[in-house]
């Protein structure tokens, strides 16, 4: 029963993050570009200009801010009640430890938007990019109960961590600065999507 409250809360979690995200974005007066605005742009409480030329007035930011809290409230929440099937061996826990970071982060991400104060909300994104895909890789290799979605977030961790190395680095392969950063941040929220319906359908088939 444990387990599947934390696959449901993983779900939910990652559900409504990529849901306000179309929300908040469709709310701009100007589109608002996956390939060169950053994610962090849609909570962003001023509207501005950067030297980059992007466009950004985001008018439901406290609503994109409030999702961060609580997609990251729900990584963590997950990973302690999916610890059981999901944290096994030391690959499992430290990866499940390295999830819960990452959510904590998503949490200061949100509290602090980028031009509220810049220092800790590019700290919280450092480690989402980092503590994130690392933590699927950990679990990706670990033995445990979450099936097809191991090989998958080894290969969704490795996208994201070089993703983020190129993202840093300026190379955006034709993708955009803001889809680059969206291939090393949407690999965690894409994997809980999976792994809370896989463990969702393991319990229920087990369940007398």
């Amino acid at each position: 029963m444990t387990t599947r409250t934390g696959a449901a809360v993983w779900i939910i979690g990652a559900a409504q993050f990529f849901l306000l995200h179309v929300i908040v974005e469709r709310a701009w007066a100007r589109p608002y570009s996956w390939l060169h605005n950053n994610i962090s742009d849609l909570g962003q409480v001023t509207c501005a200009t950067p030297p980059d030329g992007r466009y950004i007035c985001s008018p439901l930011h406290d609503l994109m801010n409030a999702s961060f809290i609580v997609g990251g409230i729900c990584i963590i929440a997950g990973a302690a009640l999916t610890a059981e099937a999901v944290a096994v061996g030391k690959r499992g826990h430290v990866g499940a430890v390295l999830l819960a970071i990452t959510g904590a982060a998503w949490v200061l991400v949100g509290l602090f938007p980028a031009d509220v104060d810049e220092n800790l909300h590019v700290l919280g994104a450092v480690i989402i990019f980092a503590c994130g895909n690392a933590g699927l890789v950990l679990l990706g290799l670990a033995r445990s109960a979450l099936g097809v979605a191991r090989p998958i977030a080894v290969a969704l961790g490795i996208a994201g961590f070089l993703a983020m190395l190129l993202h840093f680095g300026g190379v955006y392969l034709g993708l955009g600065m803001g889809g680059m950063e969206r291939v090393t941040a949407f690999a965690l929220p894409l994997w809980i999507l999976l792994a809370g319906g896989v463990l969702l359908a393991r319990r229920a088939r087990v369940a007398p």
